[in-house]
C-alpha cells in the first residue's frame, strides 16, 4: 500500500481515483474489504442527451465529470458533486457482455470486463461484436424521457 493508492485498501462504496500515466484522472468504486485492494474502474458512462462518446473511455469518463484527486475516498452516496443512483433498467444476462480488460500488460486474459451489449459508449468492443444501430442501443431507448 502507498499514499497514493490507500483508498483502494480503505472501506468499500468509496471512489479511488488516480493519475493514469500523469495524465488522465481514472475513477474506480472500492469494492470487497477493508484492507484489501479491491475496485472497479469505471470506463464508460452514458450521459442522455449529449454525445454519445462524450465518456466513452476511463479518462473521458473523469473529464465529463470534472473529476480530479479531490474526489479519491469519497464516499458515492454521501456527497453533493458525484454518486450512482439506482436504475430503472437492469440488465438480462444476455444483455452483458463478459471480456478481457484492455490496457494493461499483465492478467490480460482474465475476463474481468464488462459492458452492456446495446451501449454506444463502449470504448472497444469484443470482437465481432458490432456496435448497435442508434435505434437499437441502450443509449437510445432505455433512457427516454416521459
Amino acid at each position: 500500500m502507498t499514499t497514493s493508492n490507500k483508498s483502494l485498501f480503505g472501506e468499500p462504496g468509496r471512489f479511488y481515483v488516480y493519475k493514469s500515466y500523469g495524465i488522465h484522472h481514472c475513477l474506480n468504486i472500492v469494492t470487497d474489504k477493508e484492507n484489501y485492494a479491491s475496485g472497479v474502474l469505471i470506463r464508460a458512462v452514458f450521459v442522455f442527451d449529449r454525445h454519445e462518446r462524450l465518456a466513452s473511455g476511463p479518462g473521458l469518463v473523469t473529464k465529463a465529470f470534472n473529476v480530479d484527486i479531490s474526489f479519491n475516498n469519497q464516499k458515492i452516496i454521501e456527497n453533493k458533486s458525484l454518486w450512482l443512483a439506482k436504475s430503472k433498467f437492469m440488465p438480462k444476462k444476455t444483455d452483458v457482455v463478459q471480456t478481457t480488460r484492455i490496457g494493461i500488460t499483465k492478467a490480460k486474459n482474465i475476463k474481468w470486463r464488462w459492458y452492456l451489449k446495446s451501449s454506444r459508449s463502449v470504448s472497444k468492443r469484443e470482437k465481432g461484436d458490432r456496435t448497435p444501430n442508434l435505434k437499437n442501443s441502450c443509449n437510445y431507448s432505455s433512457f427516454k424521457t416521459q
